[in-house]
């Protein structure tokens, strides 16, 4: 793997590289575990955001699979870790098709090492709020075939636009690229007009400048016209728990604050 430490600023932390920290991983810096520490040590709980978001991307995938879809483009995809999109999907579909876009050059560098050897899978560097520059790369243009279905994914992302930065013109605009039977995912921060809300809102606006909670109908809104898919928009651990423990797995089961803050859906374009 390339070595990036000469040019990343490792003074900066990075959303990806916190996420990273969260969930156990190694490949993030001194500057991202302070902000994960302080996650972890004063809104404790709080890790569980990441692990339930986590667990509900590998079932959604697992059901895409299943559903015939054999291409996804994961957009605002972070550090690879256990079960990510490409493992879980041709565990179930050999031959689906991944494309991992991020826009921080180490998940391009720890992306590219790990799929060295997978031709079915590829990642690469750009930003979310441009899509067109997404839907333009020759990767894209190489390996998706827009007249088949395709999963789009926004896995815990959009929550890290900004309102003038407009998320709901993002989903928009792949949604009308994507013919029928195409699906998209999303998970998003939830707001829940408690202390736990305002306090982590707070630390990654001061953090990064960016860091939008958003309420039920508000994040149905970036959805627009694609149907939404049993069970509607629940929090990650009541979206379709089959995998999970028993004792995880009810959907009935009493939520910490914390994973009520984490919400996702998936729709299909008719």
């Amino acid at each position: 793997m390339t070595d990036l430490t000469h040019v990343i600023d490792q003074s900066k932390p990075s959303i990806a590289r916190v996420y990273d920290y969260l969930l156990d991983g190694k490949d993030n810096f001194a500057v991202d575990r302070a902000i994960g520490d302080h996650f972890k040590n004063n809104l404790p709980g709080s890790v569980a955001i990441a692990f339930t978001n986590r667990q509900a991307l590998v079932r959604a995938v697992r059901d895409i699979a299943r559903d015939g879809v054999r291409q996804f483009i994961d957009l605002g995809s972070g550090l690879p870790t256990a079960d990510n999109v490409h493992q879980v999907a041709h565990r179930y579909a050999p031959d689906a098709r991944v494309i991992y876009v991020d826009n921080d050059p180490i998940v391009l560098a720890h992306g590219r090492a790990l799929l060295a050897t997978d031709a079915d899978t590829t990642v690469f560097q750009a930003d979310l709020r441009d899509p067109q520059s997404i839907r333009e790369h020759s990767e894209v243009v190489h390996m998706i075939d827009f007249d088949q279905p395709v999963a789009v994914i926004f896995s815990a992302i959009l929550h890290h636009l900004n309102d003038d930065e407009d998320p709901a013109a993002v989903v928009r605009y792949w949604s009308e690229q994507l013919t029928p039977d195409s699906l998209v995912y999303i998970s998003h921060f939830r707001s829940g007009g408690n202390r736990e809300t305002a306090v982590a809102e707070e630390k990654l606006q001061s953090t990064f400048g960016r860091g939008r909670w958003r309420t039920d109908q508000e994040i149905e809104a970036l959805f627009g016209d694609l149907e939404i898919l049993d069970p509607g928009i629940v929090p990650c651990a009541h979206w379709r728990p089959d995998l999970l423990p028993v004792d995880e797995a009810a959907p009935d089961r009493a939520l910490s604050v914390w994973e009520q803050l984490i919400v996702t859906g998936l729709a299909r374009k008719a």
